[in-house]
């Protein structure tokens, strides 16, 4: 169809490099073969490759299938591709075949791990290879481990240096290859397998969390009994796995879905005549929980039995979710296959509005209808409408396969059906919470006491930190304050006191105070407190010619030193004269206070003189400030006691006040 881009059907892939916007909640994975990295592939070599890929995709689904046979998935199941060849157009690599693939596991954290533990498993097995795997986050596994990274390892640098191979997590260091590509990386890792191995505690971190696998994943799965129509005890004894299609359904679904579910024409032909009959369903926990948390109206013709028999009734409202799930799914399935739409073409329409096919014209106008009428025609007679369609039909198929077979409530009726399993882990889940949150707190204790070790053996300038918190001395907090705000600070945010070797500010304070008072001279300041001539002073656009003497700069005279001091006190009588009014200056402790106060003889009028001309002791007040805010606190954590932490000084608690 003239005016439609033909290339962009490339967004058939997820991995395609084009695509902007990757989906929520999904983790990806790529596995490179070393034998991609040695040969480069021709014509003739071409064949050799893809049958050597082929057969390594089949020996590692066999080497998963002992694995993931019984695991009931919460959205899709762990699959396998191969890259195109010759050119691999994805996000994994544009030159290199490879495996790749992606799993949305939704709510489900437990399917992301133990995708890990698979790639963990795989990389054991087949030594040869070297594995990629992140998720719409980034590369989580750096994420689990972050207490225990590097300095310098940060998500701007992180691209193609975290590798999983023969068993352990690989990091490319930054001293060794600062921007590396991928080729670069991966030949890097398997030419100097120790350097890039990752340290004992980055590998204990990531490992921890799939070391229950897989009796973790057994463990999360749940059966329940549940009374259903004869038809989806049907469809769920051929095919367990439509449990997970039946729970998205469901928890997903929207008005136009419930539609589907008033009628039941699939599951429930004959309404409230039909009979139910109780089954086992498995499940995963997740997926339990999502139904049993909402609460559900059964539609008119639905068959359920009276409140009174509670088990009955529970049993039967768990099946009702399950079938109008099935039913909303099915029919959501059909219509979207029929027209073979779905996710593929919102990614498709989304390109064609990138590439300015649509000319910028208002949805709804005959222009752009013409378009989207064009644009739709070449869709269906691409081969991604028929492979989305296929893909999206295919459940709807099984099903009707599965219900083609003859069936009846006797075969379900006379079968011993076991006990739900215990669900108190849905209502005492508190206990596993905390258990989580305390671990991480040890990890962040402990990451927290190695670095002030190392600040106060590195820092030879600033205050230990004593395990007796009362030696503290009030000193060393105005001392540490002021190396902290003598440090430099970058783009990052500002560092606490540490041997960092940074270089001082390059500033030239004589041109930034004649450039000050130039503009104070233009705001009208000229005539307080100064008697200095305008044109006698410098000029800002002066002082900015580059043509400018530079030895007049380096060796101020003596005019340019008196103009100085008479802009600054300047400057402080108008600040002063604008905070008169104010309490401010009564908040401030100044020097010889308490000399002062002893005096009882002195005026109100000498007071108020000697408080102008009394310095402020800087020391004292910040002292008192850091002091009022940490008891403010009251034993908590708050800004004071986290400051003053990270610094090294550790105030001691007010032990009176607790007393009381």
């Amino acid at each position: 169809m003239a005016g439609v881009p033909e290339s962009d059907l490339a967004f058939s892939d997820i991995f395609s490099q084009k695509n902007s916007r990757l989906p929520d909640d999904t983790v990806f994975y790529a596995i490179f073969p070393d034998l991609t990295l040695n040969s480069n592939p021709t014509p003739t070599s071409e064949p050799s490759l893809s049958s050597s890929l082929q057969s390594l995709h089949l020996q590692i689904l066999q080497t998963l299938s002992p694995f993931t046979t019984d695991y009931l998935w919460q959205h899709e199941s762990f699959t396998l591709s191969l890259s195109s060849l010759p050119k691999p157009s994805c996000l994994c690599s544009s030159h290199l075949p490879h495996l790749h693939g992606k799993l949305r596991f939704g709510d489900n954290l437990d399917d992301e791990w133990f995708t890990v533990f698979l790639l963990f498993k795989i990389s054991t097995t087949f030594p040869s290879l070297s594995i990629r795997v992140w998720d719409t986050d980034g590369e989580f596994l750096l994420i689990e481990a972050a207490f225990h990274l590097p300095r310098w390892l940060n998500p701007e640098n992180s691209l193609n240096r975290v590798f999983i191979r023969q068993g352990h997590i690989h990091i490319v260091p930054k001293d060794c290859l600062s921007s590396p590509n991928l080729s670069d990386s991966l030949r890097f890792i398997i030419n100097h397998n120790e350097e890039s191995r990752a340290s004992e505690l980055i590998q204990s971190a990531v490992k921890k969390r799939i070391l229950d696998y897989p009796e973790r994943a057994q463990r999360n799965m749940h059966q329940v009994r549940v009374r259903v129509p004869v038809s989806v005890a049907q469809v769920l004894k051929h095919e367990p796995c439509l449990i997970s299609l039946a729970v998205e359904g469901f928890y997903d679904r929207d008005i136009d879905s419930m539609k589907y579910a008033a009628k039941m024409e699939k599951f429930l032909p004959k309404g409230r005549e039909e009979e139910l009959v109780c089954v086992a369903v498995k499940m995963s926990r997740a997926m339990y929980a999502q139904l049993v948390q909402q609460a559900f109206q059964a539609p008119k013709n639905y068959p359920m039995p009276n409140r009174s028999d509670k088990v009955a009734y529970g049993e039967a409202e768990l099946g009702l979710k399950i079938t109008c799930g099935l039913e909303m799914m099915y029919q959501l399935r059909k219509r979207e296959g029929l027209e073979g739409k779905g996710r593929t073409w919102e990614a498709y329409k989304e390109s064609l509005e990138r590439s300015g096919y649509f000319q910028g014209l208002l949805p709804g106008s005959k222009e752009y209808q013409r378009l989207m009428h064009n644009a739709e025609e070449y869709y269906r007679n691409s081969s991604l409408f028929l492979r989305t369609s296929e893909m999206l039909s295919a459940p709807v198929k099984r099903i009707d396969e599965i219900l083609a077979l003859p069936h009846s409530p006797d075969e379900f009726s006379g079968q011993e059906v076991p006990p739900s399993d215990d669900d108190s882990w849905l209502y005492n889940g508190e206990d596993e919470l905390n258990s989580a949150l305390l671990e991480r707190q040890k990890e962040m204790d402990l990451y927290n006491s190695k670095h002030k070790k190392k600040q106060n053996g590195q820092d030879d300038t600033g205050p230990s930190s004593s395990s007796n918190v009362d030696e503290v001395g009030l000193g060393d907090i105005a001392k540490t304050m002021q190396d902290f705000v003598h440090k430099v600070s970058s783009y990052k945010g500002a560092e606490v006191p540490e041997n960092r070797n940074l270089k001082e500010v390059d500033l030239d304070v004589d041109r930034f105070i004649k450039d000050m008072e130039s503009v104070m001279k233009r705001q009208g300041f000229e005539d307080v407190g100064s008697n200095v001539d305008i044109e006698d002073g410098s000029s800002l656009d002066f002082d900015l010619d580059e043509s400018e003497d530079e030895s007049d700069i380096a060796e101020p005279s003596e005019d340019n030193e008196e103009e100085k001091d008479t802009f600054m006190h300047s400057y402080s009588d108008a600040m002063n004269e604008e905070l008169k009014p104010t309490s401010i200056a009564k908040s401030f402790v100044r020097a010889n206070e308490q000399a002062t106060k002893k005096d009882e003889g002195t005026s109100n009028a000498t007071e108020d003189m000697d408080e102008d001309f009394t310095p402020v002791d800087v020391d004292v007040n910040l002292v008192k400030s850091f002091l009022d805010s940490f008891s403010s606190q009251q034993g908590l954590p708050g800004p004071a006691s986290n400051l003053l932490g990270l610094m090294g000084v550790q105030l001691p608690h007010d032990d009176k006040k607790k007393g009381k």
